[in-house]
Order: C-alpha cells, then structure tokens, then sequence
C-alpha cells in the first residue's frame, strides 16, 4: 500500500481484548504500518480511525487509530528491573534532592560494599547528588532516599505513568486513557 504520510506519524493506540492499554508508560502505541498488518493478520480488531487513508490498485483503507487485541495478553505482575522502570517507580526524580535533571541510578549500598543491582539497592539520583553520595553508604554520605527503594507492582508503574502523560494524545485515544488532561484546541 502506499500512504502520502511519512514514516512514524500516525501512531496507533494498542488496547488488550479488554480494551485497556498494554501499557500506559511507554503508552502501547504501534506505527499504522504494523497495525494494519495485524488487521489483515486477523490479529487486532479496528476500534478508532483517523480520516488519513493509504491506497493500493485496488483497496482504501482508513487509517486505524486504535485497536484492540482479538487475544487477551495476560499483563506481567512482575515489571523487569530496568533503568527506566527504576525512573518510572521514583517518578523521574533524584530520590535525594528531588531534581528532574540528569538522572542516573545510584546503588544506596555501594557495590564496592556488597549492594547488589536490585530493586531494593537502586535509586534514581541526579549526576550531582550520585557524585557527592559515591562509593559511601546513605550514614557515610549523610544522604538518605527520600521513599524506601521497593520492587514496585505493574500497577505502581502504570499509577505513576499516569502522572507524565505524553506529549502526543489524540481525541480517539481519550476514552481508553486515563490522565486528567485536555488536548489542545
């Protein structure tokens, strides 16, 4: 098919069989292109299109905007220990000073002492706060975390994920989303 948009715009909201999303932080969105390759897989259902169509010889589809799995996908209970999730759980804030800026996990028991890389072990702390604190424990440094560093749930991840909606919603995604926030006129 041949579409007159370019490469990465119109992206496609990607709900489970029970019309929630995959995932709220990264949003569970797929490019158009691998979502109408899963309608003509007979793997998705089309829930909302946008008014942009792709064209071939002989078919016009409308672009789908959302869709919802045919096949419940069971949600993990248990979120991989990433850095990003580490972000996500400390709410993209030093857990020491509480900066947005230049974030970097930082080992509350270093692992020159025995601090293993864990979900218990590991902060998010900014470059500055991460050099002070260095190679001493929170007594040494006289830095301690703000929150107790915890294996957090998925539906901690999706809480805080709620709080840092994405710069792109569009109108069709609203019903299935839930941030308290208006599109732009």
């Amino acid at each position: 098919m041949n579409a007159h948009v370019s490469q990465g715009s119109w992206p496609v909201l990607v709900l489970n069989a029970d019309f929630r999303p995959l995932s709220y932080y990264p949003l569970s969105l797929w490019s158009w292109q691998d979502a109408i390759k899963a309608v003509f897989l007979d793997r998705v259902n089309i829930v909302a299109h946008y008014d942009q169509a792709v064209h071939s010889p002989t078919l016009q589809m409308q672009l789908p905007s959302v869709v919802s799995l045919k096949s419940f996908v069971k949600p993990t209970t248990h979120p991989a220990f990433t850095r990003f999730n580490v972000f996500l759980r400390d709410r993209f804030a030093c857990q020491y000073c509480g900066s947005p800026e230049d974030l970097t996990f930082d080992h509350i028991i270093p692992r020159s002492k025995g601090g293993q890389t864990t979900w218990e072990n590991v902060v998010a702390a900014c470059s500055p706060c991460n050099l002070r604190k260095g190679n001493l424990t929170p007594v040494q440094a006289k830095m301690f975390p703000r929150q107790h560093a915890f294996a957090p749930t998925v539906h901690q991840l999706h809480r805080n994920g709620r709080l840092f909606p994405p710069n792109y919603l569009h109108e069709s995604w609203l019903d299935y989303l839930y941030w308290d926030t208006e599109l732009d006129p």
